[in-house]
C-alpha cells in the first residue's frame, strides 16, 4: 500500500483550498465566528480543520471511501486486518471491544489491574467480570500484568466466560505474555482483546515489547494520544482474524461512540501512521538511546532507582517498555505525589503518572535534547532538594493480596441499586456502590460489588492523608463510603 497517501488530511487540504461555505455545523464555521481570543491561543488553523465529516470529509455511514482508506493504512502498517479509528480515546474502544465479546449477564475474564473505564464499561455492558488478579510485586508494592497460567485457572473456573480482556503495558512499563494469554484463551475457544493503551508504539520497532498484533490477539486497542503523535482522544481499535466479529464491533461502536466525529482526530490519526511508517524505526531508535541515556543519569543520583529489566529476570514480568521510566523515591523520604507537585512547582515539568511511592515519566519520539537535559537536571534538583520538604503521612500499603477484593455482586447490580452513605469505620465488610481510584494512574482500588476491608480503608485514608487524589469516590476524603442498602 501506499503509504504516502494520508486520505483525511489530503480530503482537508482540498476543502480548505476549496473555500467551502458550510450552512450546518460546526457553528463557529471554520474560525470565522470564533472568539479572536481563543484563537489567538489555539491558533485558527484548529478551526478551519475543525470539519463535520459528513459534510467535508467522510463519515462511516456517509461514506465516500476518505475513512476507509485512512483505517485500511492504518491495519496495513501495524498488520492488522482491520483497524477502526475513535474520536472518544480508547476508553470507549474497550467498552466496545468488551461489548463486542460479551454481553449483559454474561463472563468476561479481566485483569484486575485495569484503568478506571475497564471498570465503567463493566457497569455500562452489564456483564460479570471474572478478575484475573495481577502478579503483586511485594518489594516494589507494584502490580504486574498476570501470566497465561492465572489466565487458564480462570477459564478452568468459568468455561462460560466469553474472553478475556489483559491490559500490557501497565502505566509502569511491565508487559505481559500477550502470545501466551492468547494461546490459553484460544485453547479454551475464546478471544483475547489487549487494552494496549500505552503501546501505539510498540508496531514500530524491534527493541520494544510485542505487539499484540504480533502476538495472536484477536483485537488490540491503542491509545495513539499517550505514545504516539496525534491529539488527546485519538484512539484505533485493530482486529485480527474471526474470533470477533467486525460487524457486531462496527455496530457497538455505533451504539456507543459519538455522531460528531472529530476530523481533528482522524487528521492527527492519519498523519502519525504515516510518520511511523516512513521515520518510525529512526525516531524510535534516537528515543531510546535517549531514554538509556536518562535511565544512566538518574542511576547516579543519590536516592533515586528506575525500574528496568531486572523485573524480567526476576520473572515478574514478561517485557519491560524501556521508553517508561518508572523512578522509585522513597529513599528521599517523599511520596510520589509530592515529588510530582515539587517537580511541576519549581521546575515546570510533569511527569505523567505518580502514587505513593514512584514517578513515571515516558520518552517519546517527540523528546529533544533540551526536553532530555531538562528532566535529567530536575531530577538532580528534586533529590536534592527532598530534605526540605515535609515528611508525609505514613502511607498504610496492602500487603500483595490486600487488594483482591470479593466481588460479592455484579458491579452493574450495585452502582444502580438503592445505597446509603456510612462513615469509613462501618463501611468495612459492605459492599461498594462506586468506583474508587488512586488517579494517576488510574487503577481502582475499590469497584463497585467489592467488599470493602479494613485494609483497604486504611490505604485509603492514609492515602489521601499524604496527598492521593480519588477524583471519581462520593467523598474525596474518604471520611464517608457509599455502599448498597
Amino acid at each position: 500500500m501506499d503509504h504516502s497517501r494520508v486520505p483525511v488530511l489530503e480530503a482537508l487540504e482540498d476543502f480548505r483550498r476549496r473555500g467551502d461555505v458550510v450552512y450546518g455545523p460546526p457553528g463557529h464555521r471554520q474560525g470565522r465566528g470564533a472568539d479572536p481570543r481563543v484563537k489567538e491561543i489555539l491558533g485558527e488553523g484548529v478551526f478551519a480543520s475543525d470539519v463535520l465529516n459528513m459534510n467535508g470529509l467522510d463519515d462511516r455511514r456517509l461514506s465516500q471511501g476518505v475513512l476507509g482508506d485512512a483505517q485500511e493504512l492504518m491495519a496495513d502498517a501495524v498488520g492488522a486486518d482491520q483497524a477502526f479509528f475513535s474520536t472518544c480515546g480508547s476508553s470507549l474502544s474497550v467498552k466496545t471491544g468488551m461489548l463486542a465479546v460479551a454481553g449483559p449477564g454474561e463472563k468476561l475474564l479481566i485483569s484486575r489491574n485495569s484503568h478506571k473505564s475497564v471498570i465503567a464499561a463493566v457497569i455500562i455492558n452489564g456483564v460479570v467480570p471474572i478478575w484475573v488478579h495481577p502478579k503483586f510485586d511485594g518489594d516494589r508494592h507494584l502490580a504486574h500484568p498476570p501470566e497465561p497460567d492465572d489466565v487458564r485457572r480462570r477459564l478452568q473456573e468459568h468455561p462460560d466466560a466469553k474472553g478475556m480482556l489483559l491490559i500490557t503495558p501497565t502505566d509502569w512499563g511491565s508487559c505481559a505474555d500477550i502470545r501466551g494469554v492468547a494461546r490459553v484463551c484460544h485453547e479454551f475457544g475464546v478471544p483475547l482483546i489487549v487494552d494496549e493503551a500505552w503501546g501505539a508504539h510498540l508496531p514500530f520497532h524491534p527493541e520494544l515489547p510485542t505487539w499484540g498484533m504480533n502476538a495472536e490477539a484477536d483485537m488490540v486497542v491503542t491509545s495513539v494520544h499517550k505514545m504516539g503523535g496525534a491529539i488527546e482522544q485519538s484512539s484505533v481499535f485493530h482486529l485480527k482474524g474471526d474470533r470477533i466479529s467486525a460487524e457486531v464491533l462496527q455496530q457497538r461502536e455505533d451504539l456507543l461512540g459519538t455522531t460528531s466525529s472529530s476530523s481533528l482526530v482522524y487528521a492527527t490519526l492519519d498523519g502519525w501512521r504515516r510518520q511511523m511508517v516512513e521515520q518510525g524505526h529512526d525516531l524510535l531508535d534516537t528515543a531510546l538511546a535517549r531514554a538509556r541515556r536518562i535511565r544512566e543519569a538518574v542511576a547516579e543520583v543519590p536516592g533515586l532507582s528506575v525500574m528496568g529489566e531486572e523485573i524480567v529476570r526476576e520473572g515478574l514480568a514478561f517485557e519491560h517498555d524501556p521508553l517508561k521510566l518508572t523512578i522509585e523515591v522513597r529513599e528521599l523520604g517523599i511520596t510520589g505525589m509530592q515529588a510530582a507537585e515539587w517537580l511541576r512547582a519549581n521546575c515546570h515539568v510533569d511527569v505523567g503518572s505518580a502514587d505513593t511511592l514512584r514517578i513515571c515519566p515516558q520518552i517519546t519520539h517527540g523528546d529533544d535534547d533540551r526536553t532530555e537535559a531538562l528532566l535529567v537536571e530536575s531530577l538532580r534538583r528534586l533529590a536534592k532538594e527532598a530534605d526540605g520538604m515535609e515528611r508525609p503521612p505514613r502511607v498504610l500499603l496492602p500487603v500483595p493480596d490486600g487488594l483482591e477484593l470479593e466481588q460479592a455482586i455484579r458491579p452493574r447490580d450495585a452502582f444502580f441499586g438503592n445505597v446509603d452513605h456510612v462513615p469509613a469505620d462501618r463501611a468495612v465488610g459492605r459492599v461498594a456502590a462506586e468506583t474508587i481510584t488512586p488517579y494517576p494512574p488510574g487503577v481502582p482500588a475499590v469497584a463497585p460489588g467489592e467488599v470493602i476491608t479494613r485494609e483497604v480503608v486504611d490505604y485509603l485514608r492514609s492515602g489521601v492523608a499524604a496527598g492521593m487524589l480519588l477524583p471519581d469516590a462520593a467523598d474525596p476524603k474518604v471520611e464517608t463510603f457509599r455502599v448498597v442498602t
